[in-house]
């Protein structure tokens, strides 16, 4: 959970009226289409009533036209706590939490990355950003390569995150991005719950020759201790992709 602490200036009734009623509505990640509905102005009046809320601590901008509602009850220090998962996933569109991030979430580690890593096919100006003090790394991938994704909730909030097997086949695609190679061999010999079927029509889809070269080195370097079943029949099978 992310923290806040900020000293905020005063708020209108109006306003305030806005904000709880997208707060009620279930809209605390809000878009400036879903403001202007509430509350009714021209364009140019709508921007500045966003940036006197901004800046005056009501409200965090997460990206071009989004924003976070800092709630009511955090009192005039402005504190609270909100979920890195959720404010991630509004960080680009399409985007979804994934690789280090991805493998804390499924518990294949018990390092809680520094960092919280997005995938992302927007090209985004900024690819680092750091939000309520904790830092967002954007990672930009080709359209065939976005893809396994599920929705979790966390509270009234959703946010979308890869899947177990496609957070695997993202790990073996970039190590550096899963705590290196070192981590990705730890995680390789407890990963359980995966479905191989499914990991190897991700890899096929990837059409990367380099997973499966990565992988068929991996699987014989660590031995037994990769849950694979057949194994002898996926070396041949990934060989064949090479």
């Amino acid at each position: 959970m992310e923290k806040n602490k900020s000293k905020r200036g005063t708020l209108s009734a109006e306003l305030a009226d806005v904000l709880s009623r997208l707060s009620s509505e279930g809209k605390k990640l809000f878009t400036v289409e879903e403001f202007a509905r509430t509350i009714r102005r021209s364009k140019p009046k709508i921007w500045r009533i966003l940036s006197f809320l901004n800046s005056n601590g009501w409200i965090i901008r997460l990206a071009r036209g989004k924003y976070l509602i800092i709630p009511l009850e955090a009192g005039p220090e402005s504190t609270w706590s909100e979920n890195s998962l959720v404010i991630a996933t509004h960080l680009a569109n399409p985007s979804a939490v994934a690789y280090w991030s991805a493998c804390n979430y499924w518990h294949w580690t018990e390092q809680i990355p520094r960092t919280v890593f997005v995938q992302t096919t927007q090209k985004t100006m900024h690819n680092n950003k750091i939000i309520l003090g904790v830092q967002y790394r954007l990672v930009q991938v080709q359209g065939v390569k976005f893809f396994g994704t599920i929705v979790r909730w966390s509270g009234e909030n959703h946010f979308t995150i890869t899947d177990r097997e496609k957070t695997f086949v993202d790990m073996i695609d970039h190590p550096s991005l899963c705590g290196g190679i070192y981590h990705v061999i730890k995680i390789l010999q407890t990963a359980e719950e995966l479905n191989w079927d499914k990991i190897n029509g991700y890899m096929e889809k990837m059409n990367n020759g380099a997973i499966y070269k990565r992988l068929g080195f991996l699987t014989e370097f660590i031995g037994n201790k990769l849950k694979l079943p057949h194994r002898k029949i996926q070396l041949k099978n990934w060989n064949e992709h090479l």
